[in-house]
C-alpha cells in the first residue's frame, strides 16, 4: 500500500502534471484476478456479438424483413460462422491496439523487457521482434513517428529552442501542429497522444 502512496497524482491543470504522468511507475500494473477476466470476456463477448449481427447474413435477412434477431438465433451454425469471422476481426483490433500501446509506452522510456513483461512475460528479443520500432535509440534532434488511435503523429525537436514539438493528424483527419515548447520528447509525445485519442474514430 505504501508503494500505491508513493505514487504521484497531479490533477491536470498542476505545472508538474507532465512530469508525473511521463514518469514509469514501477510495478506497472497488478494481475488481473479471475472475476478481471471473467468481466473482460463478457465485454468483448458482446462487442464480438455486435459485429456478428452487423455482418450475419441470417441477421440481415432478419432486418430486410422488419423482424427482431432473437438471441436464440445466435445458436444458428452460420451465426456462430459470423462470430467466427468477428473474432478474427477482434483479434486483428487488439493486434493494432498493442502496437500502439507498446509504441507509446517504448518512445516514453519503457524497454522491450517490460514490454515483454507486460505482454503475457514474453522475452526481450522476442518483445523486440514483435515490436521492432517500439524503442527507438534517438539523438536529440531526430523525429520520432508514432501511429495511435488511428491517427499519426511526428515529434521534433527544435534546436534553437532546445525544445520538442509535434504535427499530428487524428483518425478524424483534423491536424494540430503544436508550438516548441515541450522539455521532452516524452512529453511531446504525451501531448500529442492526448490528442490522437481526442480524435481518434467514433463509432458508427
Amino acid at each position: 500500500m505504501s508503494d500505491t502512496v508513493a505514487i504521484p497524482t497531479p490533477d491536470k491543470d498542476d505545472e508538474d502534471f507532465w512530469a508525473g504522468v511521463m514518469t514509469l511507475v514501477e510495478p506497472s500494473w497488478t494481475e488481473p484476478t479471475e472475476d478481471d477476466t471473467v468481466a473482460m470476456d463478457d465485454d468483448v463477448l458482446a462487442a464480438v456479438r455486435a459485429l456478428a449481427v452487423r455482418i450475419s447474413t441470417r441477421a440481415l435477412a432478419y432486418r430486410t424483413a422488419g423482424k427482431p434477431f432473437d438471441p436464440a438465433l445466435m445458436a444458428a451454425p452460420d451465426v456462430q460462422l459470423a462470430l467466427l469471422r468477428a473474432l478474427y476481426e477482434a483479434k486483428g483490433a487488439v493486434d493494432r491496439l498493442a502496437e500502439s500501446a507498446a509504441t507509446v509506452a517504448g518512445r516514453s522510456g519503457a524497454s522491450y523487457s517490460q514490454l515483454g513483461a507486460a505482454w503475457g512475460g514474453i522475452k526481450r528479443q522476442s518483445a523486440r521482434l514483435k515490436w521492432p520500432h517500439a524503442v527507438t535509440k534517438k539523438s536529440a534532434g531526430e523525429s520520432v513517428p508514432l501511429r495511435y488511435a488511428g491517427g499519426g503523429a511526428v515529434i521534433h525537436h527544435d534546436p534553437d529552442a532546445d525544445a520538442w514539438w509535434y504535427a499530428a493528424t487524428g483518425a478524424d483527419q483534423q491536424d494540430e501542429e503544436s508550438e516548441a515548447l515541450y522539455g521532452t520528447s516524452a512529453e511531446a509525445i504525451a501531448r500529442a497522444t492526448e490528442f490522437l485519442l481526442a480524435h481518434a474514430r467514433t463509432a458508427d
